[in-house]
């Protein structure tokens, strides 16, 4: 993706945001030189990988295949693994119409997906084999704000504004705006993007940037090169 590119998605992530009366916290807002200004004090964020992240899975095709996502806050892998402290992450993401985010599943993630207003939010779930690999014949049970609900293999439910879906590790999914874009939110255990991504299709998490212009503000795969 050219930096040009991303840097008018994340203006139109912006007013999207903003219509539905969300906030960014301060750090959003940083450019490249208050980043480096603020270091070594934000490098609990970087770290965590806090901020923006927009994707189109390196297949250059974002309005097809492709998402926008802010991580707000993320906690530590050690307190979930040791069963208490920061053991939690939220994020709010944009998924545009029709713009598929592909098929997948987490080995440690465990997630409520929810629509925090616009269209509606279809998720497409298959369930696992006893490996916990992609099943095309599996189907499985979710719970949709607190209530149970079985699911056929590939079977399709959508989220109304106000309506969410917990999903837990081998819950294979993918979603997108159906009818219009739609502002979701992620409420989870601890994220890590790095390693903890199972697509069924090989597939990249990150995009491959072309630096055609200084970036808006720094994606979190940016954390790296930027800042090092």
């Amino acid at each position: 993706m050219k930096r040009s590119r991303v840097n008018a998605i994340m203006a139109e992530a912006e007013e999207m945001i903003a219509r539905f009366g969300f906030v960014l916290p301060p750090f959003a807002w940083w450019d490249l030189a208050q980043f480096r200004a603020n270091l070594p004090a934000a490098q609990r964020l970087i770290d965590a990988r806090m901020g923006w992240d927009i994707t189109d899975y390196g297949q250059g095709d974002f309005e097809r295949l492709g998402l926008f996502l802010f991580t707000l806050r993320n906690g530590e892998l050690s307190d979930l693994q040791a069963g208490g402290g920061m053991a939690y992450a939220e994020k709010l993401l944009i998924s545009r119409r029709d713009q598929i985010s592909p098929m997948h599943t987490h080995v440690l993630k465990a997630e409520d997906i929810i629509n925090r207003g616009g269209a509606g939010l279809a998720i497409e779930l298959y369930g696992s084999d006893p490996e916990g690999r992609f099943d095309p014949e599996a189907g499985g049970r979710v719970m949709c704000d607190g209530i149970a609900r079985d699911f056929h293999p590939g079977e399709v439910i959508v989220l109304r504004p106000g309506e969410s879906v917990t999903l837990r590790p081998g819950d294979w999914h993918a979603f997108w705006g159906e009818g219009g874009d739609v502002l979701i939110g992620e409420v989870s255990t601890v994220n890590d993007d790095l390693t903890d991504n199972i697509f069924r299709d090989p597939i990249g998490r990150f995009a491959e940037i072309e630096e055609d212009e200084p970036p808006r503000h720094l994606l979190v795969s940016d954390y790296d090169r930027f800042l090092a």
